[in-house]
């Protein structure tokens, strides 16, 4: 059964919220949160409580971690990533606490101009995040989660002590983890999203929708954080999607028309626009512009962190002088690669499974005769 996970993010979201709000939507994932953490070794230096709260008089589960007096110091990305990698974890759980924990490490060095393993990590590296960030890559790993998306982002105001001194909401960090999300300003003071909650998203890559998750209910869950705000309830919210529910992808249309390219040369530059990282469909069709001139209309799809890149590759690998972009929801289906006689392209449709034979693989036989009969033959051989 496909699962969507929408993040409703009303107060915030940091380490411990996202976590609270799992449990809480998911409280299944509980019994194996806490046995991963103590394979990690984590509960050997804090205490986890998980308590039924009511915050601006909504229910909610908050997570709170208390660490041990004597538990020794983990402010270096170095010894966190041995620390992790040499814990009895299981392996897809490791694998996402080190990355969720390297990105962090890579914001940071952004930020303070230093390689990834100088950095100290200094207020977001004790053991408290430790256990949220572990716990997270449990709950992430287990629940089975086909695909994310998050609403738009709260920013804050005002400033927040670090060790580097007072900084501006959101931290240096935080903003550079959350570079393309869409974010706004409300009411809300103070930081709103930890470094610790933007490395979670960066994660999770959830996709922001123009519209909200379609699909069959089946289960929400509130998260509270530490901290009480004036007039908004510091919570994060979950709401869990089942049975093939698809939440569109957001993603970007670039536009242009060109009439003083040859048919080469613009068969050229998309072959080599549809190198570029994100790119995700390129074509054009043929029109007639002004005086009479024929032109080339080009649209191409890419993803929304990708459109920058891709605004500066068309201005350099076409003659346009100007271009449209849009942020548009594109509805895909889920679909896989089979390899057999050929590659076949396999798409779970609404009434029933299709396929249809890579023609690329084709291509090298003769007769088109010959072509459909082992296209036909490659798509049977997965029924």
């Amino acid at each position: 059964m496909a699962k969507h996970l929408h993040l409703d993010v009303t107060g915030g979201i940091a380490g411990d919220m996202f976590l609270s709000a799992m449990l809480s939507a998911c409280p299944e994932l509980r019994g194996a949160m806490l046995d991963d953490l103590r394979a990690a070794g984590v509960l050997e230096h804090v205490t986890l409580s998980i308590d039924t709260v009511r915050e601006k008089g909504f229910a909610a589960v908050r997570v709170k971690v208390t660490t041990a007096s004597d538990a020794p110091p983990t402010s270096q990305w170095r010894d966190i990533r041995a620390f992790i990698d040499g814990s009895g974890l299981d392996a897809p759980v490791k694998a996402r606490a080190l990355a969720i924990f390297a990105l962090l490490a890579e914001a940071e060095a952004t930020c303070h101009g230093v390689a990834p393993d100088e950095v100290h990590f200094h207020e977001i590296a004790d053991w408290d995040s430790l256990a949220d960030i572990i716990g997270a890559a449990s709950v992430i790993d287990r629940a089975g989660v086909e695909g994310w998306s998050v609403s738009a982002l709260p920013v804050g105001s005002g400033r927040v002590k670090t060790r580097h001194g007072i900084v501006p909401v959101p931290a240096p960090a935080t903003a550079e983890l959350l570079i393309g999300f869409e974010m706004f300003t409300d009411a809300g003071q103070g930081e709103r999203i930890t470094p610790t909650g933007a490395a979670i998203l960066r994660h999770l890559a959830p996709v922001q929708h123009l519209v909200g998750p379609r699909g069959r209910l089946s289960a929400t869950g509130t998260g509270a954080g530490q901290r009480q705000m004036e007039g908004i309830a510091n919570i994060l919210r979950v709401l869990v999607f089942e049975d093939g529910t698809r939440a569109p992808e957001t993603v970007s249309l670039i536009r242009f028309e060109v009439d003083d390219m040859t048919p080469e040369e613009i068969a050229v530059s998309l072959d080599r626009l549809r190198l570029t990282d994100g790119i995700l469909d390129a074509g054009y069709a043929t029109a007639f512009g002004k005086k009479g001139r024929a032109q080339f209309a080009v649209t191409i799809t890419v993803r929304t962190d990708a459109t920058a890149a891709l605004i500066e590759a068309c201005f350099a690998e076409t003659s346009t002088i100007g271009l449209r972009v849009q942020t548009v929801a594109r509805h895909v289906l889920p679909r896989r690669a089979d390899v057999g006689l050929t590659r076949t392209k396999t798409v779970e449709r609404p009434e029933g499974v299709t396929r249809k034979a890579e023609s690329d693989d084709l291509t090298g036989v003769p007769t088109l005769q010959a072509r459909r009969n082992l296209a036909r033959a490659a798509e049977a051989e997965h029924d």
